[in-house]
């Protein structure tokens, strides 16, 4: 029997044993590197935390590219519409006549504010032998509202170096000069600027802006003046406007009854002159301020600054934010010698003349 060598056999009777898991491989750690020790400068090295910017498409850079020419276009467009918004009124300017209305006579001594004279005639500015149907004095105050006071020209008056009689007589007799020393004397107020419109130029202005709209309270048949309207709110061209403004027989109130339209006409003048579509159309632009140089005298000694105050009082007092009155009437009836004519409630009128010599119209009211 052989000896069986029980080592030799194990083999043959060991149980065959699980398998064991192999132990996990650790991968070796290094130190992080130190960010001092890079010699590159920090501009240059990588940063985990900051991507590159996207880079635009194609066609969103194309976009880009040709916005910007049109944004060019545009502001270029706008600058030469400033231009000639700003440029065409001193173009206009130029073109204006001169007047002579320096008077000869004593003056006033200088007053706060600004004065100027507004004379309506049937003549073309510093013609000789002209009539006058309106004549008003725009002020603007130091302090108050601007005030647009209306003299009736059948006021009747004291005209230096003649007998008393019609406002409108002095200018007839001695024109610009005249008349505003005329003023000066019967109200005590220094006029610091002279402006003409010649009738032509009522009938210009309104046809450039388009027409105007006029409301009259009553049937209107007045042959003097050529004027056939029925009574209601209408659009009229210029002849039909001046007409209307002129025109003083057909009404029952005279003269103080065309004061009350010649201040209608020339609030809603104002209002269509400072209307968006007047200055967004350049023609209509253009033409309104040609109508008017054309149209317009103005004296020696009224500026640019001037003009420009007066401007912005007329158009606050005509449109509701100032002042717009007659001068106090006391009455109407007729003078030997002279005709139909108002005369002024001179208890009334003094506070209002006293209130524009001091530039301050505070306690004035419509």
């Amino acid at each position: 029997m052989v000896d069986r060598n029980d080592k030799d056999m194990d083999w043959l009777y060991r149980q065959e044993q699980p398998d064991q898991p192999e132990p996990t491989a650790v991968m070796p750690s290094f130190p992080a590197p130190d960010a001092s020790a890079d010699s590159r400068p920090a501009a240059a090295r990588p940063n985990a935390t900051t991507l590159p910017p996207p880079v635009p498409p194609r066609a969103a850079r194309r976009r880009t590219r040709r916005r910007r020419p049109v944004r060019r276009f545009i502001g270029t467009l706008l600058a030469l519409w400033l231009v000639f918004l700003l440029v065409t009124p001193l173009i206009a300017w130029t073109i204006g006549t001169r007047v002579d209305a320096t008077p000869a006579g004593e003056r006033p001594a200088d007053q706060p504010g600004t004065t100027v004279l507004l004379v309506g005639s049937d003549a073309r500015p510093g013609v000789a032998g002209a009539r006058t149907d309106t004549m008003m004095l725009m002020h603007r105050p130091t302090v108050g509202d601007p005030v647009l006071l209306s003299l009736p020209r059948d006021s009747l008056v004291s005209i230096p170096g003649r007998s008393d009689n019609r406002l409108n007589a002095a200018f007839a007799f001695g024109g610009a000069p005249l008349l505003v020393e005329t003023v000066e004397a019967n109200t005590g107020i220094r006029v610091d600027g002279y402006l003409e419109v010649g009738f032509d130029g009522v009938v210009d202005v309104v046809d450039a802006i388009g027409g105007i709209e006029v409301c009259p309270t009553f049937d209107i048949d007045d042959r003097d003046s050529h004027l056939t309207m029925s009574a209601g709110c209408q659009t009229v061209d210029g002849t039909t406007a001046l007409g209307y403004v002129r025109m003083r027989k057909g009404d029952p109130r005279g003269d103080l009854g065309r004061i009350e339209r010649q201040r209608e006409v020339m609030g809603a003048m104002a209002r269509e002159v400072i209307h968006p579509m007047t200055v967004l159309n350049p023609v209509r632009y253009w033409q309104l301020n040609m109508a008017a140089a054309q149209s317009l005298g103005r004296g020696e000694d009224t500026g640019l600054l001037d003009m420009a105050a007066v401007a912005a009082g007329f158009f606050a007092a005509t449109t509701g934010s100032g002042i717009s009155m007659t001068v106090p009437v006391a009455g109407t009836g007729n003078v030997e010698g002279v005709g139909s004519i108002v005369r002024w409630d001179d208890d009334a009128a003094a506070p209002v003349f006293a209130a524009l010599a001091a530039g301050d119209t505070t306690g004035l009211a419509p």
